[in-house]
């Protein structure tokens, strides 16, 4: 009798660690680089065209309101990585190792049994852990032919186009992974982050077109100090631009007068990150239709987002670093049938350190105490969520031509310090509601002290949770 009991146990045990393993769906997280949410059309662009991409957001869910919370390539990965933000993960800066021997969510993740592996842009200056395959790029990398360094093989170099060769490296590892463990796999584009280099069928694209410029690319800066002190090669200011071989010609005979010669070169700025978008669409088509014909789709996460956003000329800029609203959002689109809603739409603010606890959450693995982000699953399936966070903190470092500065934002209003320009006493308060293109800075109007107050206590109570006052 005792030895049926035993049985009946240890069968319903077994049937119900089955159950929990049939529960954990695949995970295809696909980042790009530089892909500013406003450079999406299913986020309103009527200028760049994301067909591919979109057709998540029309069998998902849509966030309108995802932030990044140090907006450069490496802290912005390393807070993704860890949950963490960049003074607690070791990188501050693209020229900053990563730890890896810190937790990390794929280390998580393979605990809970997930296979998991990453393949395209890497840039944290160390050998990827916490993975059971890694195929990525030193640093940057090429567009063409690129050299990868992938596990328990030599460095290599491939013949291709980048953008394509990340996609077929994904699908083949889809198509050669063994066994029936649920699997993690980032798909991390370099496109469209700069310098803007083409292969052949996209090369000519928009040739013929005249880009609408964005209504704040003449912006004079008036009331933002901090931005009048960037320089050409940091904060690639259209009316000075990249320093990039494919465009000095442009700029040599472009016109001196400064809006003119803004104009000129947002043409050739435009068309080129555009390209590198028309590519990176068509290459995301390509991983989705292979996920819904080879059987992947129904129990496959399909999730698209970028490590910080972009200035397309806004404000007169073409970089990201800065907290204002083109760099500071990201996009972030999901899809998972049978849970979440078709074409829905999320208005919470959420943010890149809310991606560990929410895979963590998927997987039914516990989510360590000491990372600072929300699993966004409640959101995804448009549950009872509780208290959701009513502001985000952001925190750049010091960079060439970009003073540091760090800053609180909710859904109204946007608080920044600036603490090393002048006297250390300079800040920026803008009220999203009046004036959503930040153009005017209202810190030392008096019908603001009160909501003022209200921010930089938001700010302090952000500023001790993280560690960084006591």
């Amino acid at each position: 009798m005792i030895q049926k009991i035993l049985f009946s146990i240890i069968t319903i045990f077994i049937m119900t660690a089955c159950t929990i393993e049939q529960q954990q769906p695949n995970i295809i997280f696909i980042m790009a680089d530089d892909h500013a949410a406003h450079g999406l059309s299913c986020y309103g662009s009527n200028i760049i065209k994301t067909p591919n991409i979109d057709r998540i957001a029309d069998e998902g869910m849509r966030f309108t309101q995802a932030v990044g919370v140090n907006s450069l390539c490496s802290p912005a990965r390393a807070a993704l990585i860890t949950g963490k933000h960049s003074h607690n993960n070791s990188v501050k800066q693209n020229n900053e190792v990563f730890n890896g021997s810190q937790q990390t969510f794929p280390k998580l993740l393979q605990a809970s049994g997930y296979e998991t592996a990453i393949i395209g842009k890497w840039h944290l200056r160390s050998l990827p852990t916490g993975f059971n395959y890694y195929k990525v790029l030193d640093a940057h990398g090429s567009y063409f032919d690129p050299e990868f360094i992938e596990k328990g093989k030599e460095r290599h170099r491939e013949t291709g186009y980048l953008t394509n060769i990340i996609t077929n490296s994904a699908i083949d590892w889809l198509e050669d992974k063994k066994g029936d463990r649920p699997f993690f796999l980032m798909v991390q584009h370099k496109a469209p982050h700069g310098p803007d280099i083409h292969e052949e069928k996209h090369a000519r694209l928009f040739n013929d077109e005249v880009i609408p410029e964005p209504e704040t690319i003449h912006d004079d800066w008036k009331s933002r100090d901090p931005l009048k002190l960037g320089d050409c090669e940091s904060t690639k200011l259209i009316n000075c631009h990249w320093q990039q071989d494919i465009y000095r010609e442009l700029m040599a005979s472009a016109p001196q007068e400064k809006q003119a010669r803004t104009s000129v070169v947002y043409q050739q700025m435009i068309k080129g990150y555009k390209r590198l978008i028309a590519s990176l669409d068509e290459n995301i088509g390509e991983l989705l239709d292979y996920i819904d014909e080879s059987g992947l789709r129904e129990n496959t996460i399909v999730i698209y987002t970028s490590d910080n956003g972009f200035f397309l000329g806004d404000h007169g800029l073409f970089n990201k670093m800065w907290i204002y609203e083109e760099s500071l959002k990201i996009p972030l689109i999901v899809r998972w049938p049978g849970v979440v809603r078709e074409k829905s739409v999320n208005d919470d603010l959420v943010n890149i350190l809310d991606f560990a606890p929410t895979f963590l959450n998927i997987a039914n693995a516990s989510v360590p105490g000491d990372l600072y982000g929300r699993s966004i699953v409640p959101l995804l399936k448009e549950d009872e969520r509780g208290d959701w966070r009513k502001t985000t903190y952001y925190h750049f470092y010091p960079y060439p031509g970009v003073l540091e500065h760090y800053g609180v934002r909710s859904k109204n209003y946007k608080l920044h310090h600036f603490p090393g320009y002048g006297d250390g006493k300079y800040w920026e308060f803008f009220n999203l509601n009046d004036d959503p293109k930040e153009l005017k800075n209202v810190y030392n109007e008096a019908e603001n002290l009160e909501i003022i107050e209200e921010m930089k206590e938001e700010l302090r109570k952000h500023r001790q949770t993280i560690g960084i006052i006591p």
